[in-house]
């Protein structure tokens, strides 16, 4: 099944100087329907104003994933890690059992991201961060971050979590086929462009057509083909059982 959750139906913050939408619920907006999804319980598409950002304040117990889009982001924290991570590249945090952060848009323009939770399946880790830059080149998706298995020795940020984040971008017209993990899920976004996603062998079944920063839940499928509508950046959560 694939759930579409369009861009203009999302939860919605503004303030002088962050423009955010929840695709689930966070902060004042509330949705009994969209608590999560599996073991993802947040993701964010937020815009940053130049030289503002988030004040130091505390997380337990949670992997947080930021995928940049545009602009970049320092990261600052009660480890003494500190570092900027680019548009295209990510950044893992391990909250575990406790750390303080801030993040900041130190650049002259605007920097849009999304921001992505996942609950662990350990506890009590030590909290870590770690950031990365990955490849734009080559097509089909690349794994940014990752807790499965399957994707040991691919040189993806770790995380405490049965999930993993890929990205990648297809041409118009461009098909990728992709196998999901055996019990579990996805959600998948265009941060760009468009896309069609097609569940089933090879996309035997009729999907659901994605604009710019929509969003779909996927589930009880093995197998979706993803399509360019026309040039399209694609950021995926595979979440297990």
């Amino acid at each position: 099944m694939i759930d579409l959750r369009p861009f203009a139906g999302l939860g919605r913050f503004r303030n002088d100087w962050l423009n955010a939408r929840h695709h689930f619920s966070f902060g004042e907006y509330h949705d009994p329907e969209r608590m999560g999804f599996g073991p993802l319980r947040v993701w964010n598409d937020d815009e940053i104003a130049p030289q503002r950002g988030f004040d130091p304040h505390p997380h337990r117990e949670m992997e947080i994933i930021t995928y940049v889009r545009a602009g970049a982001i320092t990261h600052k924290d009660s480890l003494g890690n500190e570092g900027r991570t680019e548009a295209g590249d990510v950044q893992v945090m391990h909250a575990g059992t406790g750390i303080v952060h801030a993040e900041y848009n130190r650049e002259t323009v605007p920097t849009r991201l999304f921001q992505i939770w996942v609950m662990p399946n350990r506890r009590a880790v030590t909290p870590g961060w770690g950031t990365r830059q990955f490849p734009s080149e080559g097509g089909g998706l690349r794994v940014l971050a990752s807790g499965r298995a399957a994707h040991d020795g691919l040189g993806a940020l770790p995380l405490h979590a049965d999930a993993a984040v890929l990205a990648g971008r297809l041409g118009a017209g461009e098909i990728f086929h992709h196998r999901l993990p055996e019990g579990g899920g996805a959600y998948i976004v265009a941060a760009s462009g468009t896309i069609t996603v097609n569940s089933g062998a090879r996309g035997t079944r009729a999907g659901e057509t994605l604009g710019p920063r929509d969003g779909a839940a996927i589930s009880g499928e093995s197998e979706i083909t993803i399509t360019g509508g026309e040039a399209a950046e694609i950021v995926l959560v595979e979440l297990g059982q």
